[in-house]
């Protein structure tokens, strides 16, 4: 609990307006003279033991009363001194509970819960007269918090339990192993994606935002774009079911509040009039709202959920904001599934798990993984644990923690690693039991019993901006960097090599989008080197040269960018239906925008 102590010659206030918590049954109007005006602010952590809490409150006000020689106490509910508010059920149980115990050996008063109130205030200004307090549950004399224990190890698809220190090295595993368990050492140095997303002007910051608040130009936006097609199709896929929910939610809901409380103080909180309000940091709160109203049956779970939460907001650190890799506002797309029991969730768990080492390999962002859960969830489990590290077909980092501290029992983080050996968590999966209970989400089995069942939280990609951020990081261990074909914002250049090749270039181009290849024309004044040497910093994976010899015979020379080495260019002579049949076969399966720039590079402006 906060407490602000005032020694007053007067207190009045009156109540305004009311929130959807707001106490009836107390008066709107009163004053108190020559009295301790006691600001309090009943804190989440006060919930773990709201008697202890209330009676340390009582002392310190009662001591203070007496200090300065005080016959009066007016208990003034204030939120404003803390933005980690206990639920406001348990607020009001905490301040009536205060006014009782005061009210034994002083006069107290107490203003009412979840009004607007404006207030008059005399304070006597001597060295007593300001006081702040913090009390939390047990005080100095708390018992220490019981230890969380963590074990790590490795664990094989052979089956084999491998102790940790056998897998530090310089190998994308052993690198992911050292991180998470804090040996080894570490990289430093700024990620080298900060400076490419940039570059090749995808994303740039935004200065007249909040920090972690970024601008995707086109070229960026389209490989967003491309990726948010892609999860859609991966989900729609698997049976999920595309919902949209608001990005907003009142703080009032005690549901809403508990959950948010599981991530302290990275928030948005804001007020809309009369209600305290926050922005999502993810789409669970919609989701479950959903699946709250809704009429469940057995016979339809496993029943998956999907949104592309965009945006979801998480006020990181200011220090901690980098690039792609951190950020307060971003993509997520996020699955949840509603299963039948535990056995339902194992079953799903498994198949959502292959959906992310998949994502790896489409996106040609190399995975790792770590898989996480309870002791208790071991113990009754460690068959299953054993049968998903079988089925990822490679190790994977366990670790055992030994009480439940979140609310997923089990959960696993697939990795990318970046150009520092960092890694980069990406697809996850979840298994959450608190939250069909928090959410009040059931349905009632054949003995007519309430189920409240486990539910999935799955990104089958990771936050889309991680997944760029992934993708620009693994360029710095190519020998000729690029994206995917199917994401390149340009994967056909053509450079007419004059101005009379342009009108054949031209057909070439229109032929090449025709067949839903993106397809732009180097039309500049400028020599045909430098517009080889752009095409090649812009990642074009097909450039093709159009002059005399092309227009005679209708063979292209085409510079194939994966087949290439550094000042090696690898050029290959095809005819045009045969570059749309290789381009088309490395893009198959894949989604597909057209260009989100001008056709012709005489038309495209600079960005950065």
């Amino acid at each position: 609990m906060r407490l602000l102590l005032i020694h007053s010659d007067y207190i009045e206030y009156e109540a305004q307006k009311k929130t959807a918590m707001a106490e009836e049954d107390i008066l709107g109007k009163d004053s108190l003279n020559d009295a301790i005006t006691a600001f309090c602010a009943v804190e989440s952590i006060d919930e773990e033991d709201l008697s202890d809490v209330v009676s340390q409150a009582a002392a310190e006000i009662l001591a203070t009363a007496e200090k300065v020689n005080a016959e009066r106490v007016m208990i003034y509910p204030y939120a404003h001194l803390s933005n980690d508010l206990a639920t406001p059920d348990r607020a009001v149980a905490a301040l009536k509970a205060l006014e009782s115990a005061l009210s034994e050996r002083i006069e107290v008063k107490r203003a009412p819960f979840g009004w607007y109130k404006s207030f008059k205030l005399s304070c006597k200004g001597h060295p007593l007269s300001e006081l702040s307090r913090t009390i939390v549950p047990g005080g100095a004399d708390a018992p220490a918090k019981k230890e969380v224990s963590r074990e790590w190890f490795v664990l094989t698809p052979e089956g084999e339990k491998k102790d940790i220190s056998g897998y530090i090295d310089d190998s994308n595993f052993g690198r992911l192993v050292a991180k998470e368990t804090g040996t080894g050492g570490t990289v430093g140095g700024d990620p080298i994606h900060v400076e490419l997303m940039r570059a090749k002007e995808l994303v740039d910051y935004e200065a007249r935002s909040d920090v972690g608040n970024l601008r995707w130009l086109p070229r960026g936006k389209l490989i967003r774009d491309l990726l948010a097609d892609y999860c859609l199709h991966t989900v729609l896929e698997y049976g999920g079911s595309p919902v949209e929910t608001p990005v907003m939610y009142d703080l009032g809901d005690p549901a809403i509040y508990e959950h948010a409380a599981k991530f302290g103080e990275r928030q948005y909180r804001f007020k809309s009039n009369n209600r305290n309000m926050m922005l999502r940091f993810a789409a669970c709160f919609g989701m479950f709202s959903i699946m709250h109203d809704m009429h469940i049956s057995p016979n339809t779970l496993p029943m998956k959920m999907y949104e592309l939460s965009t945006y979801s907001f998480r006020h990181e650190q200011k220090g901690e904001v980098i690039g792609l890799k951190r950020l307060r506002t971003f993509t997520m797309p996020d699955m949840h599934t509603l299963t039948k029991n535990m056995a339902d969730a194992l079953s799903c768990f498994e198949e959502q798990l292959l959906m992310g080492w998949k994502s790896g390999a489409d996106l040609e962002t190399p995975l790792e993984g770590a898989f996480r859960c309870t002791r208790d969830f071991y113990d009754e489990h460690a068959d299953w644990v054993q049968k998903i590290v079988k089925l990822s077909g490679r190790p994977l980092l366990i670790e055992i923690i030994s009480e439940r501290m979140h609310y997923w029992v089990a959960k696993i983080d697939l990795a990318a690693i970046d150009s520092q050996g960092r890694p980069i968590e990406n697809p996850t999966v979840q298994i959450d039991v608190e939250s069909a209970h928090r959410f009040d989400i059931s349905y009632h089995d054949r003995d007519g019993q309430v189920i409240h069942p486990p539910i999935l939280h799955c990104s089958p990609t990771g936050s889309i901006e991680r997944v760029i951020c992934a993708m620009l990081e693994g360029t710095g261990r190519m020998a000729v960097p690029s994206f995917p074909v199917w994401l390149a914002p340009t994967q056909v250049r053509i450079l007419p090599v004059a101005e009379r090749h342009i009108g054949y270039a031209k057909n070439l181009m229109e032929q090449m989008n025709a067949a839903a290849i993106r397809c732009d024309l180097d039309d500049r004044d400028e020599s045909v080197g430098k517009k080889i040497r752009e095409a090649g910093m812009d990642w074009v994976p097909f450039v093709v040269v159009v002059g005399d010899q092309e227009m005679e015979s209708d063979l292209l020379t085409v510079t194939i960018r994966s087949k290439s080495e550094p000042k090696k260019p690898f050029k290959e002579q095809l005819k045009a239906e045969d570059l749309i049949a290789l381009v088309r076969g490395e893009t198959v399966d894949k989604p597909f925008r057209p260009l989100y720039t001008p056709r012709l590079l005489s038309k495209k402006p600079r960005y950065i």
